[in-house]
């Protein structure tokens, strides 16, 4: 069955309606659906836990049935939002398996020698792969943003034990902390890779019950542990993944050090090449900072707990 789609773009962010405006505005004129995305290429940094920021140009979407009345929808938008209604576009729109068209845009990807990540329909026959199954979800996190990459590399290049945990007693009790776990994909990978313990912690409900469906769905229950409240986290980690954002990241600096053991690692990324300098600065009294990799304007740091605190 064919839809109605409603479109128009936004003005100035200083005037747009906030996103809840928008949705229900669309909502209660009819949608089935609403989806905003950016209509230009800006990318939306460094928003709070909870909060939805529009893009400077965000174009908004909403699905109707198709037997609604196309103008009367657009009036009562235009009317909720004080919008032109001549800036409302309408257009049929075929019925499509949305789920699985978005899958067969993803397929298989190799990080590294080792790693993999695929969906749960692919077959994966490289020799000695170690395959993460993860189909796309509502949490973020399948290895396609750079800052995910550059993680699910060098966990790839670094996690034979010996490099990230020289001492400890040995390969099969290395253990890890996914810290804003999202999806679970690093907590994920770092269990296939070898890591006999790793718990997943995010502020964010829904990538919780993500990272949780997806450890169950690779059989790595017995060694992907979810943890809800920072608290719980247990110290002493040989390694410790934040793939999260910079401002976070510098105020976790101290909790990080609580976590990470003696000459322990730390991986972050999530920041800008603008960004490195100070999150570098927040870490050194703790820490032996270096870069281990880029990507475009993205930055990956890493560093090993020193042994004692000064």
């Amino acid at each position: 069955m064919p839809f109605l789609e409603l479109s128009f773009d936004l003005g100035p962010l200083s005037t747009a309606p906030d996103a809840e405006a928008i949705e229900a505005a669309c909502f209660e004129a009819g949608a089935l659906a609403v989806t905003l995305t950016d209509a230009a290429d800006d990318p939306v940094l460094e928003p709070l836990p909870g909060e939805v920021r529009l893009w400077p140009a965000t174009r908004v979407a909403a699905l109707f049935p198709q037997n609604a009345a196309p103008l009367a929808a657009a009036r009562a938008i235009a009317a909720s939002l004080a919008l032109p209604p001549e800036r409302i576009m309408a257009r049929a729109v075929a019925d499509r398996a949305w789920e699985r068209e978005w899958l067969e845009h993803f397929r298989a990807t190799r990080f590294g020698r080792r790693l993999w990540v695929a969906p749960h329909h692919e077959r994966v026959t490289a020799p000695d792969a170690r395959v993460v199954r993860l189909d796309p979800g509502l949490a973020f996190g399948t290895g396609t943003h750079p800052t995910t990459a550059m993680c699910l590399e060098w966990l790839d290049a670094h996690l034979d034990v010996e490099r990230v945990a020289e001492s400890a007693p040995a390969p099969r009790e290395l253990t890890v902390i996914d810290y804003g776990c999202g999806s679970g994909i690093l907590a994920l990978a770092a269990a296939r890779l070898g890591a006999a313990r790793v718990e997943c912690f995010d502020i964010d409900p829904q990538a919780l019950l993500a990272a949780e469906a997806n450890a169950a769905a690779n059989d790595l229950t017995d060694r992907v542990r979810i943890v809800r409240r920072d608290e719980e986290l247990t110290p002493g980690a040989d390694l410790l993944l934040a793939n999260i954002l910079s401002e976070p990241l510098k105020a976790l600096a101290p909790r990080f050090a609580e976590l990470v053991r003696a000459r322990g690692r730390i991986v972050l990324a999530g920041l800008l090449e603008a960004q490195a300098a100070e999150v570098t600065q927040a870490y050194c009294t703790w820490f032996d900072m270096s870069r281990f990799g880029a990507r475009g304007d993205w930055v990956g740091l890493t560093g090993v707990r020193r042994p004692r605190d000064p």
